[in-house]
């Protein structure tokens, strides 16, 4: 407790960062084909880059599409298009042509833009600049909070944008996304100059320019929970009832957690009732879509509980890269060491050049070349081929410049068997008297 004679100054909290607004008002909604074509003259006329944002309905559909779209341009101003109402964009994509993209975490959108058409002809991230240029948080409010000085709402980041009609509030919580993007790349294109980041951004960059989603095999595995399913016929059980939501989810187009929760795949799995009497009252099975679709979780679990032993799922998936890294000692020493040494090699050049180490070099990359790196031990052929391996995988040229010589290294140092040290003595254990 304080004093009660301490007259020590509190200093005054900080002051709270201002709260973004529209700089032009409420920008239209473009929802028919007379006022998208007007849109599009505007943004041709237009000057710089675009700032582009999607907003889709995760967590309510099945599907990623985009439920709508954002733009602004330097001359141009900001806009708002309901893609839902459109056979086609492609006048915008006609509008954009040419020019630089400007999106937040360009992974979580271009899927969703591609699907109507719209490609980008260059592109900038502010979220992956954010990475490279060793921003701890790179989410766009922090961003905007520490580059702009601004508070942007996120209030409505999780709502149904598959509503219709959209309400206000939520249009202008979307349009105040792309309010900030121009003046971000600024600031960011200014600062990767600096730090000497503005190749690495734009190899980056144009590797984003053809992402597509990876597809998932065996995306099952992935239920929350089913590391608690005990026994391959139970794992069947798991299997059997996700595709099954699956295939109703994409049917119904809504979201696979508003047709059966994972926890209640996981408890049927565990308990494999065999008919919908016992299936209902099994503790934890619950959900909107619990009873609705009873009779197909029965005939699910019976699926799985009809498979012969060589039918049902391994307890690991099955894959074609290297084994969990905690199994690499048992399997190979040597690759083990390998791996070590690179980890600690790349940590330590990632914090000296302010970067996340899973930037500097893609963590699966980096297993693969380590588990079946190439034959040769001359250095300079060593050097050339694990170059190509990883251009293989994918990396970039400036990141094999970055990681290319460490992993060498790891490789040529790992081959060396370490000294083993002579056991110390066993200490001698002094008798105790035994008691009578």
């Amino acid at each position: 407790m304080p004093d009660e004679d301490d007259t020590t100054p509190v200093p005054p909290a900080a002051p709270a960062p201002p709260m973004l607004t529209l700089r032009d008002g409420m920008p239209p909604l473009i929802e028919t084909a007379p006022a998208l074509a007007e849109m599009c003259e505007k943004i041709a006329a237009g000057t710089g880059p675009v700032a582009i944002d999607a907003e889709r309905a995760s967590g309510y559909r099945y599907s990623s599409r985009a439920y709508l779209i954002q733009l602004r341009r330097e001359g141009a101003g900001s806009f708002m298009v309901d893609p839902i109402g459109f056979d086609s964009l492609a006048p915008l994509q006609d509008a954009l042509e040419g020019t630089e993209w400007i999106l937040h975490a360009a992974t979580q959108d271009l899927p969703c833009l591609n699907e109507v058409g719209l490609y980008p002809t260059a592109l900038f991230d502010t979220e992956l600049a954010g990475r490279l240029l060793g921003y701890p948080r790179v989410g766009l409010a922090t961003l905007v909070e520490t580059l702009l000085g601004y508070h942007l709402a996120k209030e409505h980041s999780a709502v149904d944008w598959s509503t219709r009609p959209l309400p206000t509030p939520w249009l202008e919580y979307a349009a105040l996304d792309v309010e900030v993007l121009l003046e971000l790349r600024e600031l960011m294109v200014a600062e990767l100059a600096e730090t000497g980041k503005t190749e690495w951004a734009r190899q980056e960059f144009d590797y984003l320019r053809s992402f597509t989603p990876a597809v998932r095999t065996e995306a099952w595995r992935r239920t929350s929970g089913v590391h608690r399913v005990r026994g391959r016929r139970s794992l069947a059980a798991v299997r059997e009832l996700w595709e099954t939501r699956n295939e109703i989810a994409e049917q119904r187009d809504v979201s696979l957690g508003r047709i059966l929760p994972d926890a209640a795949i996981v408890v049927a799995a565990q308990a494999l009732p065999t008919d919908r009497d016992a299936l209902m009252a099994t503790k934890g099975f619950h959900g909107r879509g619990a009873d609705r679709y009873a009779p197909r979780w029965v005939a699910a679990l019976a699926r799985a509980a009809a498979l012969d032993e060589d039918e049902l799922p391994t307890r690991a998936p099955r894959g074609d890269g290297p084994p969990l890294p905690r199994a690499w000692a048992e399997k190979d020493p040597v690759a083990a060491r390998r791996l070590t040494f690179a980890r600690e090699a790349l940590l330590a050049l990632a914090e000296e050049q302010h970067l996340p180490v899973e930037n500097v070099l893609t963590p699966d990359y980096l297993r693969r070349t380590l588990w079946t790196p190439p034959a040769t031990r001359d250095p300079a052929q060593l050097a050339t081929a694990v170059a190509d391996q990883l251009a293989a995988y994918g990396a970039r040229p400036w990141q094999i410049g970055l990681a290319g010589p460490v992993l060498v290294d790891a490789i040529l140092n790992a081959d060396i068997e370490p000294e083993v040290e002579p056991a110390a003595p066993e200490p001698v254990a002094e008798e105790t008297p035994s008691e009578e």
